[in-house]
């Protein structure tokens, strides 16, 4: 999967083991600074590139 390819609500919640409710409290907590997502026909798909971005911060604030 290239960092530029965008995933559904169903493949995020597979990604990171949650639930749609989890999802949504990240979207709307502004200090976890949770990537917001693109709406195509009303559906929400996420950037692969900001998830991974986003994921290293969390390790990075995780590890000290």
């Amino acid at each position: 999967m290239s960092t530029d390819d965008y995933i559904g609500a169903r493949k995020l919640r597979q990604r990171y083991d949650t639930s749609d409710q989890s999802i949504w409290r990240w979207l709307h907590d502004d200090e976890l600074n949770f990537p917001k997502p693109i709406y195509i026909k009303g559906r929400r798909f996420w950037k692969v590139s900001q998830l991974e971005q986003w994921e290293r911060a969390r390790a990075a604030t995780a590890c000290g």
